[in-house]
């Protein structure tokens, strides 16, 4: 006997009537859009085996939005989760048949970032990256804002004044969080450290700045070091890390405004005992989470890449069906904190 799901099964778990399903699957009279997304998205969820039919019904008379997204570091945790939210957001976007086609460039020179943005003409209705802020990036929006293409900033903003919208957290915020908890984590006054990705990454400068607005204003006992670039590079940051331990015996907290963390939990699990040196990074990965859980990191902020890609799904459909009305600037979303005790 088959154990597969029937149309009873899915009637329950969208919370509807089997008369319901049966309307949804054979188009015989009008269910409210809300309704039939519920029944499909149940379908997918129990597995029921005409779940592409529903799928098909549902989506057969929505306008197609397609999203060109360029990330960086492929085979970072945190790449591949924001590939995975792009993808679901645009399964899940109300109104539209959406579809997310994710590339990686395959370095953070801005010429990639320029490449891979531009080669989305002509097959998708709008593109969005997480890039550096630089002339060559700027220009390609422009290129591609002359074939139509609205252009968004994730994460990490550029091309300000060109590009039609960021969404992200609030980078100074950011890093005016992270300096609170380094210092008041930090058992006593000494010095602090800091790691950003690049120059060009305008997230990180903003987080810098911040970061070092909280110490004048909050901390002035303690003392900031030179920033450490760290190209985002795990071994990088593992060696400058056990450098500034072996320089610095004073040394009380750390700060990695991007990637590269592993290599300062690494370096910190060698050298130094559980919050000897307060550590705060971005991003909940396994190695973060193992760190907060051995009380190696006092906290990880976290990007809400579901909400940013929910987000940018709803912009760039109000940019196409809108044409004209200016999009926010700005989209400030709330950042994910996690702790010791919140894992």
């Amino acid at each position: 006997m088959s154990n597969r799901p029937t149309i009873n099964d899915l009637a329950r778990a969208a919370g509807v009537s089997t008369a319901t399903v049966d309307r949804v699957l054979n188009g015989r009279a009008s269910v409210r859009p809300e309704t039939a997304r519920r029944v499909y998205e149940a379908a997918q969820s129990i597995g029921y085996h005409a779940a592409a039919l529903i799928g098909h019904r549902v989506h057969s008379d929505l306008p197609r939005l397609t999203i060109g997204f360029v990330l960086s570091k492929e085979r970072h945790s945190f790449s591949q989760a924001f590939k995975r939210a792009a993808e679901q957001a645009a399964i899940h976007a109300p109104d539209i048949r959406g579809r997310a086609i994710v590339e990686f460039s395959p370095t953070q020179q801005p010429a990639d970032f320029a490449r891979l943005m531009e080669g989305f003409a002509g097959r998708v209705d709008a593109v969005a990256a997480v890039a550096v802020n630089h002339v060559e990036v700027t220009t390609a929006i422009e290129r591609l804002h002359a074939q139509g293409i609205p252009c968004f900033a994730l994460c990490n903003d550029f091309g300000q004044g060109t590009r039609d919208s960021y969404i992200g957290l609030n980078n100074m915020k950011i890093g005016r969080m992270a300096a609170h908890m380094v210092t008041t984590a930090a058992r006593t006054s000494g010095k602090l450290a800091m790691f950003v990705g690049g120059h060009r990454w305008h997230g990180h400068e903003l987080r810098e700045t911040g970061f070092r607005s909280y110490q004048r204003e909050f901390a002035p006992e303690f003392t900031i070091l030179d920033t450490l670039v760290n190209l985002e590079t795990r071994q990088l940051t593992y060696e400058a890390t056990l450098d500034l331990l072996s320089r610095h015996p004073d040394l009380r907290g750390i700060y990695c405004a991007g990637g590269g963390m592993e290599g300062a939990i690494a370096a910190l699990r060698e050298a130094r005992q559980p919050r000897e040196v307060a550590l705060v990074v971005n991003e909940l990965t396994p190695e973060s989470r193992s760190a907060l859980a051995d009380r190696y990191v006092e906290m990880v902020i976290g990007t809400p890449l579901n909400t940013i890609c929910r987000n940018l799904f709803t912009l760039a459909h109000q940019a196409r069906a809108s044409e004209g009305v200016p999009l926010p600037g700005q989209t400030f979303l709330r950042p994910d904190i996690h702790m010791p005790e919140s894992i």
